[in-house]
Order: C-alpha cells, then structure tokens, then sequence
C-alpha cells in the first residue's frame, strides 16, 4: 500500500511534470536561460524565502513533538541563511545591486504563493500547514536531480543546480516527507482532503512562480491607481 505521499505525488504527478518541462527549468539546464530571466527568479525567490521562513516557523509552533519543533525550526533558519547567501553571492554573481532588489516588489505570483503560505500557516492545522509547506521541498528536489543530469559544461546556473540537487537538500526532503507521513497515519479523513488541497494548490504555485520568473511577469497597469 502507497505511504499518504507516494499517492500525494501520484496524484498531482502532471503538475510535477508541467514544472520538469517548463522552458525556465529546461533552459536552466542547458546553460541557455537569458541571464534577465535568472535575474527576475533570484529576486522575486529572496522574497520568497523570507515569507516562506516565517511560514517554518509558524510550523514549528504547531508541531505535535520536539523532534518536529527542531526541524522546522531548523528548517525556518536554514531559509533565511540561503536567502542571505543570494544576496551575497548568487546577486553579486548575476548583477544584481542592493538597491534593485530592496526596490523590486513582489510579482503577483511570489505575492500569490508567500500569501497562500503565511495565511494557511497562521490559520489552519499542522497537517494541513505541512502538506502546503511540501511542494517547494520536493518539486524542487526532484527537478534538481532530473536537471542535473542534462545540465551542460560550464553551466552559469551549475551552483544554483548543485543547491537542489546535492544529497543535504534531499536528506532534508526525505524527513518532513517521513513527518508528514506519520501525521498524515494520526489524522482523520477531513483533514487528509485539506491536506491533499493544500498540497496540489502549492504545487501549482511552484509552477506559476517559473512561469511568473520567465515571462518576467509584472504588476502593469496599476500605475494608475497609486495616486
């Protein structure tokens, strides 16, 4: 019989499969991503991680043991250390100065996805949180190991690959899959569905953030209202 997140992947394995083939990630690892695209995505991903720290730690506050307390606590400082790290190297590596960062909001699709991460950690339960928490996890991985595999010689984004495809990232997938596992075995059918939503609307997300990052997408027209 299936664990609750092998048929969680089973079930949204398209959406997983929309994200491996989208020109953002299959450019990423040919070497032949505009550097403009790339430049869009570690901005709009700095923002990101810091909503998605605060998330972690939120989850931390809910989880049912100690050992889940350090992980996602762990998990929430780990976020903020690699959003500090693009600000220092992978910014410096891709042109980005200080003051265009600290001067690019949000794109609808990182203020979408943080939103939908920081509400639902604040406001539903730690079954339901975690599920949410996990596409960014895995889809991730899973992409890094695939990419990897096809990357080219003298890669630019290689450093950027080798984040999500290196042993240390997936050994901490594999342990909130094995939390979520065991919450998932301690929860009754209604919370399995929201965790189940929660899981495959994150796992669009993932998608619309590359998407978001490559079309360079924008907040136009609203220039009108600032007044």
């Amino acid at each position: 019989m299936n664990t609750f997140t092998q048929q969680l992947w089973q079930d949204n394995a398209n959406l997983y499969q929309h994200a491996l083939n989208h020109p953002f990630n299959q450019q990423l690892a040919q070497g032949t991503l505009p550097k403009e695209v790339f430049q869009h995505y570690i901005i709009q991903d700095a923002h990101y991680l810091v909503a998605y720290g605060r998330a972690l730690a939120v989850t931390a506050a809910k989880a049912f043991d100690a050992d889940d307390i350090i992980q996602f606590s762990e998990g929430a400082k780990i976020a903020i250390i690699v959003e500090r790290s693009l600000h220092h190297d992978f910014m410096k590596q891709f042109d980005i100065a200080p003051n265009i960062f600290e001067n690019t909001p949000l794109s609808l699709a990182c203020h979408h996805y943080t939103s939908f991460l920081t509400a639902t950690a604040w406001s539903e339960s730690y079954p339901v949180v975690l599920a949410s928490l996990l596409p960014c996890f895995w889809i991730y991985a899973e992409i890094g190991k695939e990419i990897v595999k096809q990357s080219q010689p003298d890669n630019p984004y290689q450093a950027w690959i080798n984040t999500y495809a290196g042993d240390e990232f997936n050994h901490a997938v594999q342990n909130i899959i094995r939390t979520i596992d065991h919450v998932a075995s301690l929860s009754d059918p209604s919370t399995l569905e929201k965790m189940k939503h929660a899981y495959r609307h994150a796992a669009k997300l993932e998608w619309l953030f590359w998407d978001s990052a490559y079309q360079q997408t924008h907040w136009h027209g609203l220039d009108l209202l600032k007044n």
